[in-house]
């Protein structure tokens, strides 16, 4: 008999679910992909700390590092520190450092593990900042303590220079500083303001175009201190467009989880490879590990179709996930963790496990049931069913 429970509808009704899904694909054994794709990873929260969920951060470190190597073993990369680890919602300077340096530990141990953590400008006091020197001491700061554990940087988009910083000039100084200094190739970041409002207007214009061409130009500048550039506008023919126009030899990395199947499968044009396909760098491969792992391995083979037939289903669930507001998508992410017995709560740094209503959960389960993402059904179910209690729905 399939397991059932009942889930509340978009209406507010309530009406009986049972569940479809079939066991989650196994990735197989040893292949090598060819896209590097990292998870930007989440952070467990510790429930039992004795702390104001709000104004404090307390991680649970074993079972945050426990499902970094889970990513590992699953041939996925790990860009750590990021958004997804609720980097500038709760997770603050210090202890990001602290997580960077604990991944670094536990990559040492898995052959071919990928790392590459976040370098911000969010330990600084934003109304303190009030010229791009600020920023681009703020910038050096956390380069030399990631640089030091001998971590590759990701150079996040900083809020405070989008705050100062008063032409596209001012950008350009400021990563030119940074490339120059930076001791191995990085990955630059352009996270669109529907995932953090105050970076609105990066790269000097509101204009994507224009702002697009700031960035090639910092990039051309730099080819050899870039490894590519990861963007999230959430728009694939932006992403396609500057894709094309990289220097030879530096990558895409996609950070469109509503489009991210299509971009990484690529559409082959052009002479130089990654003009023509995408790598990831994505939050939504935490929450569905098993099954981009498994797409990943497919396409390396040479099946574009098994591809595309593994991971097109989980492209609803990314959507129901990212849905505005955006920002919020790193409730959906830990919800999944936790539905997946990967954490034993469904608590999160800065209490943001609040942000998205039992609908949203409802839909979600049922996304990730059709996607066939459930992991373990009959505790997902147990699981659920606690949730629902917790809002008065009994059954």
């Amino acid at each position: 008999m399939a397991l059932s429970l009942t889930l509340p509808t978009a209406s507010g009704a309530l009406a009986p679910y049972a569940l479809r899904g079939t066991a989650p694909v196994k990735p197989d054994a040893g292949v090598k992909f060819n896209r590097i794709a990292y998870s930007a990873a989440h952070v467990v929260a510790d429930p039992l700390a004795a702390i104001d969920p709000w104004l404090q951060c307390a991680v649970d470190w074993d079972t945050t590092i426990a499902y970094r190597r889970h990513l590992f073993s699953l041939g996925l990369g790990v860009a750590e520190a990021m958004d997804t680890a609720q980097r500038g919602m709760g997770l603050d300077w210090p202890t990001s450092l602290e997580l960077i340096r604990r991944s670094l530990d536990a990559a040492k141990d898995m052959p071919g593990a990928l790392v590459a953590s976040g370098c911000g400008t969010d330990h600084l006091n934003i109304d303190d900042v009030k010229s791009v020197d600020d920023v681009i001491r703020g910038y050096e700061e956390q380069m030399a303590a990631i640089e030091a554990l001998g971590g590759k940087l990701i150079v996040m988009a900083s809020r405070a220079l989008a705050r100062v910083a008063k032409s596209p000039a001012d950008y350009e100084r400021v990563y030119d500083r940074i490339l120059s200094q930076a001791k191995q190739p990085v990955v630059l970041h352009w996270l669109g303001d529907m995932f953090d409002p105050a970076l609105a207007g990066y790269w000097g214009t509101k204009d994507v175009d224009a702002a697009m061409d700031t960035a090639l130009g910092i990039i051309a500048a730099h080819p050899e201190k870039v490894d590519g550039i990861k963007i999230s506008l959430l728009d694939k023919d932006k992403e396609i467009a500057m894709r094309r126009r990289l220097p030879k030899g530096v990558r895409m990395y996609t950070g469109d989880d509503f489009n991210y199947a299509e971009l990484i499968a690529g559409d082959g044009f052009g002479s130089e490879s990654t003009h023509g396909k995408s790598d990831a760098l994505l939050g939504i491969f935490d929450a569905i590990a098993p099954a981009a792992s498994a797409a990943l391995g497919a396409l390396a083979q040479g099946n574009s179709e098994k591809f595309h037939a593994i991971l097109g289903p989980t492209v609803p669930l990314s959507r129901h996930i990212f849905a505005a507001p955006t920002r919020f998508y790193k409730t959906g992410v830990v919800f999944m963790a936790w539905l997946n017995g990967h954490q034993k709560h469904f608590t999160m740094v800065g209490g943001q496990q609040s942000t998205r209503s039992l609908q949203h959960f409802a839909e979600l389960f049922r996304l990730a049931d059709a996607a066939n993402l459930l992991e373990q059904p009959e505790l997902a179910v147990r699981r659920m069913k606690t949730l629902l209690a917790l809002h008065g729905v009994e059954g």
